[in-house]
């Protein structure tokens, strides 16, 4: 295979993932109500219990800023509330809420549950390869998209 048939394919598989990552989302809003980061962010906080902002950043790989508009809608859905630090009151917690609770279990799994099943069904060797070629595939398209960032203005990020 040549290298442009090669960066086809990859672009093609890639363009697959995407749709197929668009799809499920429309589906959790469907069923949860919730887009796919703010199921995400409502997971890491269940799991990580009562978290500040920016420990939720560093977990779902969000911007600060991203993570604070998502836990304004999931705190106006009263899915979280968040409060300030009895010992320093610069820092902020989230926590689930019983809402919060209860819209986890109504929610789809983030991947999927067909996608859960059958990547679990491979062999352990099989997983790994696949969690770090997915790894390098997302490693080099953030290069690209930090790329494009450092060159935009501030009007065309936001």
């Amino acid at each position: 295979m040549t290298k442009d048939a090669q960066l086809r394919s990859l672009l093609k598989s890639v363009r697959r993932i995407a749709r197929a990552v668009d799809l499920h989302s429309r589906q959790i809003d469907r069923q949860a109500g919730l887009t796919l980061p703010q199921l995400v962010v409502l997971t890491i906080v269940r799991e990580l219990g009562e978290v500040t902002g920016r420990a939720v950043s560093e977990e779902a790989d969000l911007s600060a800023a991203t993570v604070v508009g998502i836990l304004d809608k999931l705190e106006a859905k009263e899915l979280v509330e968040r409060y300030r630090s009895r010992t320093d009151r610069r820092i902020v917690h989230t926590r689930l809420t019983e809402k919060g609770h209860a819209a986890l279990l109504a929610a789809p799994p983030a991947l999927g549950h067909k996608f859960e099943r059958a990547f679990l069904k491979l062999a352990p060797d099989e997983r790994s390869a696949t969690l770090k070629a997915l790894r390098l595939v997302a490693d080099l398209a953030s290069m690209e998209a930090a790329d494009a960032l450092d060159g935009a203005n501030a009007e065309d990020v936001v």
